[in-house]
């Protein structure tokens, strides 16, 4: 009876701090165009595009939070929500879905985000159950699909295996304003979800395709970070690069993961990147990743 009791104690106070947590998070709104704003919260950035046929939005964060994040919308426009567009299958990003359906919105996706919440996945070692129907994006895409909206050219490109398999970069031509999910975290190691698909060379070669998009005056926002350039992404696509040449050198030489993990050189000029994701994981994702080609 201790037992229970304790764990009832246990279960309380865990259920009081998430609560607690969510209750102090704030939604705070970045006008980045006339007509485009980034919203920060607690989890994925999400993107608001308004017009006179309704908003157009990107990603969702968490569950709880999707009152307060339609409470800040509406401080901005009465519009209601037409569109959303999840970059990536992640909870992050699309756990309000549901929410967000009841509200109206068409939710879109690459074929890969519906396919894996539609399924029981594992990220970072925990397991995921399926989302419910009313989660799942009812349109999807292989490649690219285009929108016009508010008189405004949107397009939707697929990059192959980044951060993970389902990864899209969404465009708005007139504003120039680039949203790319989890595809970059801006100023920080990127996290390479390699059981959802992801890999070193994807992630690369999706921010090669990013820079192609930009031109100087974009603005770029990212899954998680400021709002960020061009330039940066260069300064980062050479950071990735670098890494995964050292790591190559390393592989070649018979290093084991536990030796590169505990190789402080190979991430020695880059320690500003450390985040969540440490310099130990990120050597860890990029020998595994060229390990499973």
């Amino acid at each position: 009876m201790k037992t229970l009791a304790l764990l009832l104690i246990l279960c309380s106070l865990f259920s009081f701090n998430i609560f607690s947590q969510q209750k102090e998070v704030k939604i705070i709104p970045e006008k980045l165009t006339e007509n485009i704003y980034v919203l920060k919260g607690q989890g994925g950035n999400i993107g608001i595009f308004i017009g006179e046929d309704g908003v157009f939005m990107i990603d969702d964060q968490f569950a709880p939070l999707s009152k307060k994040i339609l409470a800040t919308i509406k401080t901005i426009t009465d519009k209601p929500i037409t569109y959303l567009i999840n970059t990536h299958w992640h909870g992050d990003h699309t756990g309000g879905n549901a929410n967000f359906q009841k509200e109206g919105a068409v939710i879109v996706s690459h074929k890969n985000v519906r396919k894996r919440m539609s399924t029981g996945q594992v990220i970072r070692g925990k397991k995921r159950p399926v989302s419910p129907k009313e989660a799942l994006p009812i349109i999807t895409f292989s490649e690219d699909i285009q929108f016009y909206i508010n008189d405004e050219p949107i397009m939707i490109t697929h990059i192959h295996n980044a951060h993970t398999d389902g990864d899209a970069l969404v465009y708005f031509g007139n504003s120039n304003v680039l949203h790319v999910g989890d595809a970059y975290f801006q100023g920080k190691f990127p996290y390479i979800d390699i059981d959802s698909g992801g890999s070193i060379d994807g992630y690369i070669e999706g921010i090669q395709k990013m820079i192609m998009l930009a031109d100087d005056d974009t603005q770029i926002i990212p899954g998680h970070g400021n709002v960020s350039s061009k330039k940066e992404l260069k300064v980062y696509l050479e950071m990735l690069k670098d890494l995964k040449s050292v790591v190559v050198s390393e592989i070649k030489k018979g290093a084991s993961l536990e030796e590169i993990k505990n190789n402080l050189t190979i991430t020695e000029s880059y320690k500003n990147y450390n985040g969540w994701i440490t310099e130990e994981k990120i050597k860890e994702a990029i020998y595994k990743s060229l390990k499973m080609k």
